[in-house]
């Protein structure tokens, strides 16, 4: 058995493994965040399908963020890179935390204010900013499409650091505006999470990221078992900012936060379509789409949740294959 292990790339071990607890945690966790009435409040203005998911348990972002924190730390002895990748998906998770455990707490869907949230997005985002600018070659370049991953531009540091946090903050946000539908976020970033895997094979110097990706990626999918429709349990804020900041904070690592643009390009669609409703909204007083983000709006053409997230992840695969293609 011994033998055979060792003949698996590392990796694989670290996906299972962290798949497998996430899944032992998801038997544990769900029921305990139902007695405690760990539940989801619905948006007022969000679609009246929703609101037979009131009550379902949230912050269940734990399930697969509890497996990352264990063994990243216990990695973290024979690799401290990987210290820094854990800490802030950890930072950006207590942020989301407090916002749901104080819309739980005032049984409302207002927890933290709009400015409180992003002062803590911006700290955590300037903590790791400094580090990565200051120890990471990688993070002072950009990988551009059609160059290739071997002829980086280097940034200088006045313009690396705002570029840092923009993706921080940026990604944050856009992976939150993407946990609207039952796995939608979960099934979207797992894919985006397999892109990265592939991605860091490309340099030996970034085993360490690729340990993290699959971690994250594993117990990502041990968690969509509960989540995926009828989903059992919601990641809330305390999954979906831990898991925007884990891919902008890889892919600042890495030089290739345009690759996570093109491979998350859901993402970038969904944060789109919320500024193109507010902009249209303010200037006409209509609608562009019948609702925003993006998913909502084909909610309210008629499609199924079922539907639109096999779409939108399909959509994932496809730009994840073409952002590997331009990066080669």
């Amino acid at each position: 058995m011994l033998a055979v292990l060792k003949n698996v790339p590392s990796q694989v071990i670290a996906y299972f493994i962290c798949f497998v607890v996430s899944l032992l945690l998801g038997i544990i966790m769900i029921p305990l965040l139902k007695r405690f009435k760990f539940g989801q409040i619905q948006r007022e203005d969000g679609p009246q399908s929703h609101k037979s998911k009131e009550g379902t348990p949230t912050i269940g972002g734990l399930i697969f963020l509890l497996p990352v924190f264990v063994f990243g730390a216990i990695y973290s002895f024979f690799d401290i890179r990987i210290l820094p990748l854990v800490l802030v998906t950890l930072g950006f998770s207590l942020v989301g935390f407090m916002d749901d455990f104080l819309k739980i707490k005032r049984r409302s869907n207002n927890g933290l204010s709009p400015r409180q949230k992003m002062f803590g997005l911006l700290i955590v985002s300037s903590i790791f900013t400094w580090y990565a600018v200051s120890y990471v070659e990688e993070a002072r370049t950009l990988i551009i499409p059609f160059i290739g991953h071997n002829n980086p531009w280097v940034l200088p540091v006045i313009i690396a650091i705002p570029l840092c946090m923009f993706f921080l903050v940026g990604f944050t946000n856009a992976v939150n505006l993407t946990d609207g539908l039952d796995g939608l976020a979960g099934s979207v970033t797992t894919i985006v999470l397999l892109f990265f895997t592939l991605v860091t094979t490309l340099n030996s110097q970034w085993d360490y990221i690729r340990i993290f990706c699959s971690m994250l990626a594993g117990g990502l999918l041990g968690f969509l078992v509960y989540n995926l429709y009828p989903a059992r349990v919601f990641m809330g804020d305390t999954g979906s900012l831990a898991l925007g900041g884990a891919l902008a904070a890889v892919a600042i690592l890495t030089g290739t936060p345009i690759f996570l643009a093109i491979s998350g390009i859901i993402y970038v669609v969904e944060t789109l379509s919320v500024m193109i409703q507010v902009i249209y909204f303010k200037k006409t007083g209509k609608r562009f789409f019948l609702m925003a983000p993006l998913h909502h709006h084909y909610e309210q053409k008629g499609w199924n949740e079922i539907k639109i997230v096999i779409i939108f992840t399909i959509v994932t695969i496809i730009s994840g294959i073409l952002a590997f293609i331009l990066l080669r």
